[in-house]
């Protein structure tokens, strides 16, 4: 399938280019990414690459003519044998009676007189362009170098400048509206209109009815707005959220969305997630990073809640210390630390009547469970290997982590980490095993035990 080559709109205020010169003549062979001729912009001399691998045929303009931007200016063609300029020069009458059918009469007595503002062409291979917003709204003063609008393109969204110091007059196409390049879609006049224009394109040619009178505020809210229809910040600069609904257009470049559908991914996704639109490619990592989605009609999981405290270890290390000497047994300090969690447990959730089951996981031992810790110090009861425990604590003191937290468990996981001089306590757990209240008097009376052990042990 033949290529149309045509003329790119580098600069808002640029509605023709001159071609400087052709870096390849017609028949030669090209390919995608190599530069086949020099247009000058009303800033530089840009090289202009080819769209498509194939063959140059049907050259129509020549170096020093200018040409309308959006035209078609050469095609290249699957094989060497379309090279013939009359193929091209049919292509390119089609390409020019569909511009002008898409391109509406901006002339008339319902314009204001200004300068232009066209559609640009980001990309040789661009024949529309997508107004994502406009970030003026008719009346607006506006400098050559103030952005104007949004434009998605095939790799991104672009902003726009006016090009043009003065007052916005008009806008001719509305957001989320695909507009054909070189199309006129805003005037610029040099003093500030009496009776701004705003439509769009599909609206140029059908008489709006007469408006109906509003109260002032009413006014004041649609001025705000170019579509009147929200009292939106369409003017502020900057990114902005633009949320969608479920099932309903996702703002994202081409490009991306071309990968997410070859790829099987879904950008509701990261709607549904909270990220800020438009997409662009880099948000595609985002979306392979997400959890998979559940099936229709499945509940989703609750996650895990999750409380922190962090307990100086002298008091601890003081009294094992002390223990070990009066004593002569060295105290393991996970034998103290499953009586405080059994302690903090017992006196933290009412209507306990029945003996508790908590369970001690280490990186380097098994799994143990043991009943009543809290009343049989300093040698905890161990308990059947088959009882499911009511509170699992996790010793890593130990190890090299300083801080966890892991996925859902069965049950409330209380988790020791050891950082130097201190100890970093926190609790895991499901939103239907605890209340709050209940959570926090847990960890609370843990740490408290863990920063004075002989206090309470007295």
């Amino acid at each position: 399938m033949p290529h149309d080559v045509i003329m790119p709109a580098l600069g808002m205020a640029q509605d023709t280019g001159k071609i400087v010169s052709w870096l390849k003549k017609a028949g030669d062979p090209v390919k995608a990414g190599e530069a086949i001729m020099e247009v000058e912009t009303d800033k530089a001399t840009m090289e202009v690459e080819a769209q498509a691998d194939g063959f140059l045929s049907g050259i129509s303009a020549n170096a020093g003519d200018d040409v309308p931007v959006g035209q078609v200016v050469a095609t290249i063609s699957e094989t060497a044998g379309e090279t013939e300029t009359g193929t091209s020069k049919t292509a390119t009458e089609t390409a020019s009676a569909k511009r002008e059918e898409q391109t509406p009469e901006v002339s008339g007595d319902d314009l204001p007189d200004g300068k232009s503002v066209i559609m640009p062409a980001l990309g040789m291979a661009q024949d529309t362009g997508l107004i994502v917003t406009w970030r003026k709204a008719p009346g607006d003063a506006v400098s050559a170098g103030d952005v104007l609008l949004e434009v998605e393109t095939d790799k991104s969204v672009m902003e726009v400048e006016a090009g043009h110091d003065g007052f916005v007059a008009a806008i001719l196409a509305e957001a989320q509206e695909a507009v054909p390049v070189g199309s006129v879609i805003a005037i610029i006049s040099a003093n500030a209109p009496e009776k701004p224009v705003m439509r769009g394109m599909a609206s140029a040619s059908v008489p709006e009815p007469e408006a109906t009178p509003q109260p002032a505020q009413n006014r004041e809210a649609e001025t705000e707005s170019p579509t009147g229809a929200a009292k939106a910040d369409r003017t502020r600069p900057g990114k902005q959220s633009m949320p969608a609904q479920k099932g309903g257009w996702i703002l994202a470049s081409p490009k991306a969305r071309r990968l997410a559908h070859e790829q099987g991914l879904d950008l509701s996704r990261l709607v549904e997630e909270g990220h800020e639109q438009p997409f662009h490619v880099a948000d595609l990592d985002t979306l392979r990073a997400l959890p998979p989605a559940l099936p229709a009609g499945q509940p989703p999981a609750s996650l895990p809640l999750h409380l922190a405290a962090r307990v100086p270890a002298s008091g601890c290390d003081d009294f094992v210390r002390w223990f070990s000497q009066d004593t002569g047994d060295d105290l393991d300090p996970a034998r103290l630390w499953l009586s405080f969690a059994a302690a903090a447990l017992r006196q933290s959730v009412t209507g306990i009547t029945e003996s508790l089951i908590v369970g001690l996981e280490r990186p380097d031992a098994e799994r143990s469970s043991h009943r009543d810790p809290d009343l049989s110090l300093p040698e905890p009861e161990s308990a059947d290997a088959g009882m499911s425990p009511d509170l699992t604590l996790r010793d890593f003191s130990d190890s090299m982590l300083t801080d966890m937290r892991l996925g859902p468990s069965d049950q409330p996981v209380l988790t020791i980490v050891r950082d130097e001089d201190r100890f970093t306590v926190s609790l895991d757990f499901q939103p239907g095993d605890l209340g709050e209240t209940e959570a926090i008097g847990i960890l609370t009376g843990f740490a408290e035990r863990l920063r004075e052990p002989l206090h309470h042990i007295l």
